[in-house]
């Protein structure tokens, strides 16, 4: 894995296209995914519009735009219906070959498939049951108002996901005070570990424009942000050591 390092690492030059799916209502100020947007170089939100009306096919198409936009691999970073969003974008691009999404890391998906959820829930129902085409990780909480844990485990098993219990953390919002989130920074290196291959295949295929832009843009970025190992922050959002999540 020694030659995969410099993909890794979440500030290097190499580091994939970090695509944050909010949902419904968008992300607040207070929200993980607003404080990784300016804390992760190059980290991008998906305006996916509409946020308190969400409409399924809307949203996937904004999705969709994003992902091609982007010129190098992808790793997308979504939270509750913004994870129903990334599966039936993966659902209607079963027919393409190859794309440049190489993980996904799926955080507190709510059911959408009950009769007491909100309705507009229900718009991105029903669940989408094949696997996703590439690899991902579903991070739920053993006490989200929004899905019970084993309607997370029946989520998981449908898209094909590794499964994290993050333990007691709500919807794992803003709400939850996590803050950043450290063990969400673990667990996307953790993910960027396992696609390195894929990822380091996708960079190979690259244009050199595509190159260009992307050192470009991660360049740019970069210097406002100090270097951190995620790895090895002292918070453990899910109340236990990192080895035993």
């Amino acid at each position: 894995m020694a030659r995969y390092e410099h993909i890794i690492s979440l500030d290097h030059v190499h580091l994939p296209q970090v695509l944050l799916v909010p949902g419904l209502n968008n992300s607040g100020p207070d929200h993980w995914q607003t404080r990784w947007e300016s804390e992760l170089p190059g980290a991008k939100r998906v305006q996916l519009g509409k946020w308190d009306d969400p409409v399924r096919n809307h949203w996937v198409n904004q999705l969709n735009l994003a992902i091609h936009k982007a010129g190098r691999p992808v790793i997308l970073v979504a939270h509750s219906l913004g994870c129903h969003a990334v599966a039936w974008w993966a659902e209607f691009e079963q027919t393409v070959r190859s794309h440049p999404v190489v993980g996904a890391l799926l955080v507190a998906p709510p059911d959408v498939e009950s009769a007491e959820v909100d309705p507009r829930l229900r718009r991105f129902g029903p669940l989408i049951q094949g696997h996703l085409p590439f690899r991902s990780l579903l991070v739920a909480s053993e006490d989200d108002p929004y899905a019970q844990l084993g309607q997370a485990k029946r989520m998981a098993r449908k898209w094909g996901s590794q499964l994290i219990n993050a333990g007691p953390l709500g919807h794992i919002n803003a709400d939850s005070g996590i803050g950043s989130w450290p063990y969400g920074k673990f667990l996307l290196r953790q993910l960027l570990r396992t696609a390195a291959p894929e990822i380091e295949a996708a960079c190979s295929g690259s244009t050199a424009l595509h190159r260009q832009r992307w050192v470009d843009s991660v360049m740019a970025n970069r210097k406002s942000f100090p270097c951190h190992d995620w790895g090895r922050s002292s918070a453990s959002c899910c109340h236990r050591p990192y080895s035993e999540c």
